[in-house]
């Protein structure tokens, strides 16, 4: 479709193009919802609100002793459902007075306008992913910091964290996400300074601070009520996202032209069958928190 405020030379400008763009210039803001902290395996095709995506569990089959006469018993396989919706709808339209200047100027997003727009929709989707897994999360106690005691007690917590996750046999590959308050006491810490990552190439994509203990260590400001520390591994959560593509047009309300985009997504705590607990109607229990995700407040004293 041609518009009437296009040139002729440029009438073969393809939207879709942007939505790679949009992608590319969109995951390195995200933390809780980065590749590092969720996993995207089970998107599947999202195209409104109110999509659902399927993950079905196996559970592992009992090993039997083998005598005779007895022989052998078989098992039949058994899965456990647990359902992602898309429960998401987000939009942002702006009004300018010429699209098509501001399109073939900035045809990698790369004008203001456009940036901000990838910036509110980066904010939602991660403060929305950020209150899911701190929700779903394992609770453990509060650590209590001041100025001469934080770099160590916060490092001593992150420990911790490593031995709750140890004691369930979570893999290696995890992650530990700590709020701007904890990262500026925490990289005083001798083994945090040690292994910072300030100076490596793309240290700021999804907010990478260091790699420690085995933990890929993240910070933002997007910290969930009540919780300080959060650590784990990003198969214990997902994030499904899909962006519908800009669109652009003449405004029916206005002397002005459009340009808008939709996001859809959703997120959950994803289940284990050696680590949560059936129900009878072949379902998880999702009220119980998750293992395979610790979190943390801290407590701070007043002159910290």
């Amino acid at each position: 479709m041609n518009f009437s405020y296009q040139n002729p030379a440029s009438h073969t400008f393809v939207p879709e193009i942007w939505d790679a763009d949009l992608l590319t210039q969109f995951d390195p803001l995200l933390v809780w919802a980065s590749p590092i902290v969720s996993n995207n395996k089970y998107e599947g095709l999202i195209r409104k609100k109110g999509d659902v995506v399927h993950i079905n569990s196996l559970l592992r089959p009992s090993v039997g002793d083998y005598k005779l006469p007895d022989g052998m018993t078989a098992q039949r396989p058994e899965t456990v459902d647990q359902k992602l919706p898309i429960t998401e709808a987000k939009y942002l339209q702006v009004l300018v007075e010429d699209a098509e200047r501001i399109q073939l100027a900035s045809g990698n997003l790369n004008s203001p306008i456009n940036q901000q727009m990838i910036r509110s929709l980066a904010r939602e989707a991660d403060t929305f992913m950020g209150n899911i897994i701190a929700k779903g999360a394992t609770a453990l106690p509060t650590v209590k910091a001041t100025p001469e005691n934080a770099p160590q007690a916060l490092y001593s917590a992150i420990l911790d964290m490593m031995l709750a996750l140890d004691d369930n046999d979570i893999p290696a590959g995890r992650y530990v996400v700590v709020s701007p308050r904890v990262k500026r006491y925490l990289v005083e810490h001798p083994a945090v300074a040690n292994s910072a990552a300030y100076g490596e190439g793309g240290v700021t994509a999804n907010g990478v601070v260091a790699r420690l203990a085995g933990f890929t260590v993240l910070s933002t400001t997007a910290m969930p009520k009540g919780a300080d520390i959060v650590a784990g591994h990003k198969e214990f959560a997902t994030y499904a996202s899909q962006f519908t593509g800009f669109r652009e047009g003449q405004s029916e309300k206005y002397r002005a032209d459009y340009i808008d985009t939709l996001h859809l997504y959703g997120g959950k705590i994803v289940r284990y069958p050696e680590l949560d607990t059936k129900k009878t109607d072949n379902t998880f229990d999702e009220s119980k928190s998750t293992k395979g995700i610790v979190k943390a407040s801290v407590e701070w004293d007043t002159a910290a």
